[in-house]
């Protein structure tokens, strides 16, 4: 025979705290959860995502419902996509009855795309993340996107006679927008103004091309993030944006790095 137990269970995260200390952010850290988002030529794009999820905590509560997190990106189960991430850093913040909420999503993004020369196709992957916030009941999403790129030092190709040094480059962007923005024309305005793009696959014609390519446009790390910011200061759907880039030095054992950070609707 089963005895039932008419004790409620306490709620210990409710309970008072004395030591009146706030707490900005607490909440969940690196779930994988997977997911769905638009993809430019294909429609949709099915992909894995870490998750970090947090709350304010205001000073009289001692805790916040961990399990709650949790079930709110359950719910949703495959089907997040930009406009159901919108609605759960809404959910969340009511469902934990908090004035302020965030959360980050970062997943790999893969575009198919040609060789220059040959026309060979292969998979690049580029690491995008969504970075939500609520404040005072109103949601604003931004969208971060890593874009490697090829660099070669114009300082390098005017001073040696024998060619010039090159590297890999991460250009991070990162943009608030008043409307749609696929991530692939965030890559486009990258891959354009980098030395070169890069390819998964290449054919001897393409790696002659890419290094020629890159040769004929050199570019200074300052160069880099210049000639990004004209393009997305040319672009109205842009509201806000940080374009960084660093270079991974082949002949330093450091990197060299830019940054321009611009807030267009302060304007």
């Amino acid at each position: 025979m089963t005895q039932h137990c008419d004790t409620p269970i306490a709620d210990v995260q409710s309970s008072a705290d004395k030591r009146r200390i706030a707490i900005n952010k607490v909440g969940i850290k690196d779930i994988r959860h997977p997911i769905r988002v638009m993809d430019r030529s294909e429609g949709e794009q099915h992909t894995i995502a870490n998750f970090n999820m947090y709350v304010n905590l205001p000073h009289n509560f001692k805790g916040t419902h961990m399990s709650r997190f949790v079930e709110i990106l359950n719910q949703h189960e495959r089907e997040i996509s930009v406009k159901s991430f919108k609605e759960m850093m809404s959910e969340m913040t009511e469902r934990l009855e908090a004035e302020e909420g965030h959360i980050e999503m970062q997943f790999p993004y893969f575009v198919n795309k040609k060789a220059p020369e040959s026309g060979v196709q292969s998979l690049m992957d580029y690491e995008v993340t969504f970075l939500g916030e609520v404040k005072s009941g109103k949601p604003s999403l931004a969208v971060k996107v890593v874009v490697p790129v090829t660099s070669l030092c114009p300082c390098s190709k005017k001073i040696s006679e024998r060619g010039a040094h090159n590297q890999r480059s991460h250009v991070t962007v990162t943009v608030r927008t008043n409307t749609f923005v696929w991530i692939e024309d965030i890559i486009d305005m990258v891959e354009k103004q980098a030395s070169c793009e890069l390819y998964g696959l290449l054919k001897r014609p393409d790696e002659k091309y890419v290094t020629e390519r890159a040769y004929d446009n050199p570019k200074f790390v300052e160069d880099m993030v210049r000639d990004i910011a004209v393009q997305l200061n040319n672009d109205k759907r842009i509201t806000y944006y940080v374009v960084e880039s660093e270079n991974f030095e082949s002949i330093h054992n450091h990197s060299a790095y830019a940054l321009i950070e611009k807030d267009k609707t302060a304007e």
